[in-house]
């Protein structure tokens, strides 16, 4: 059994004594729980413009403005800030907040839970601490519910939730505050045409990344893969075969309980983390199915192969102004990444102008740019790391942008400190 079953019933033992029963269609008992009376998922009519003015006091920013007035581009001193076309929140992760606010406000003298960050902001989600939003003990990825009870509210974040948990909070009776991106449910029903054509779902994720581990329980077979270099791989075993144990233990974290390759690749259709690099998103599915036409020829590829778009806007959006701003020509000293150092969608970002060899420093708020001239920030491996003397004196040109789940006020502090720190070289 993967170590993603492992923790699914891990803490499914941990957080009820009921029996769930993991046999039923998943779309269908979202179906069910979509339809209790208990469960809203479009927010509250009544706290709306309350929470609207009170988000674009907290998160709108005169700097950010005074950029896009300006075509993107900003000078003080000898510093340039070249701003992407695109950049910071997106319009799933701005309605997850303000869902959160308005549950928030709409239930004053109830107790608040979140089954994870609502987004991956540290800011934002010190916010909902401060507003006395408890967030669901998760430890080594065993989410303990023991603390929710009858009466209570849950909120489910922007990345969504497992049916497994969704089953619980229904049979718990707490109120469900639905905030899951449209984007993420497109998936879950893309997920759901490859069970009902008996297909395995090739997911292009992060095994241990929420969305990914809620997209997978409502599948019935899934293999995800990282990257091109393991789409690579599977492809090759699609076409020529290869040594199962070999497989199974290169993906022993990555697949549905029971998967044999030599059954469940003979069918498969892709899904996506909404959060990935689109382009290499693209780039696996044009993988698979050429293994899927050389292995079983045209005539036979819709019963072997299946896609559907669920490739989302505003992250395809972000990457690509990214890309066009660090194109040959535009000369940036480097480029300043601002967004969650948890967040996937930020760290994807990070990676597009090392591709086109320009130096790019991801943090996730202000404070990691100190008064001495040093930057702790991301590397791509996780590593967070310490750069000093990362300005100069004299002319700069910095590009900046920022993850989906960065509020302009926060990218605005990133970028005044480095007006503010250069000033002073």
């Amino acid at each position: 059994m993967s170590a993603l079953k492992n923790s699914q019933n891990q803490y499914l033992m941990s957080t009820t004594e009921s029996s769930l029963d993991t046999t039923l269609n998943p779309r269908e008992e979202r179906r069910r729980i979509l339809g209790s009376e208990k469960y809203n998922r479009l927010g509250f009519k009544e706290e709306k413009l309350e929470v609207k003015e009170m988000m674009v006091s907290e998160f709108s920013s005169p700097l950010i403005a005074e950029l896009r007035a300006n075509g993107g581009k900003l000078t003080r001193g000898d510093i340039t800030i070249k701003l992407a076309e695109y950049y910071g929140f997106c319009w799933g992760v701005e309605r997850a907040v303000s869902m959160a606010y308005e549950a928030r406000s709409h239930f004053p003298n109830q107790k608040l839970h979140i089954t994870n960050e609502i987004i991956h902001n540290p800011q934002v989600n010190e916010r909902l601490h401060d507003m006395n939003v408890n967030f669901i003990n998760n430890k080594n990825g065993v989410k303990d519910f023991n603390a929710v009870e009858n009466g209570d509210v849950v909120i489910l974040p922007a990345f969504g939730a497992t049916i497994q948990e969704m089953q619980l909070l229904d049979q718990k009776g707490v109120q469900i505050v639905d905030t899951t991106c449209p984007w993420v449910s497109k998936v879950w029903n893309a997920v759901d045409k490859h069970r009902a054509k008996g297909q395995t779902s090739v997911i292009h994720g992060k095994w241990a990344h929420e969305e990914t581990i809620a997209t997978a329980s409502f599948c019935q077979d899934y293999l995800i893969v990282k990257d091109i270099e393991e789409a690579e791989y599977v492809a090759r075993y699609i076409t020529e075969g290869g040594n199962k144990e070999e497989f199974l233990a290169k993906f022993k974290n990555a697949v549905s309980k029971g998967f044999d390759p030599d059954v469940h690749l003979k069918k498969v259709g892709l899904a996506n983390q909404t959060t990935m690099y689109k382009r290499e998103t693209k780039a696996i599915g044009r993988l698979l199915e050429k293994a899927m036409l050389k292995k079983y020829g045209p005539a036979d590829l819709a019963e072997h192969y299946a896609e559907f778009d669920t490739i989302c806007d505003a992250t395809q959006e972000r990457q690509d102004a990214l890309s066009e701003l660090v194109a040959p020509g535009n000369d940036l000293d480097f480029v300043l990444v601002v967004g969650g150092f948890d967040s996937s969608n930020t760290a994807h970002l990070k990676e597009i102008p090392e591709k086109f060899g320009v130096k790019a420093y991801h943090i996730d708020r202000a404070d990691r740019i100190h008064a001495d001239n040093s930057i702790e920030h991301r590397t791509e491996h996780g590593e967070i790391v310490v750069t000093n003397g990362f300005l100069r004196p004299g002319k700069m040109t910095i590009g900046v942008t920022s993850g989906a789940s960065t509020p302009d006020k926060f990218f605005e502090d990133s970028i005044e400190r480095l007006f503010l720190l250069h000033k002073l070289l």
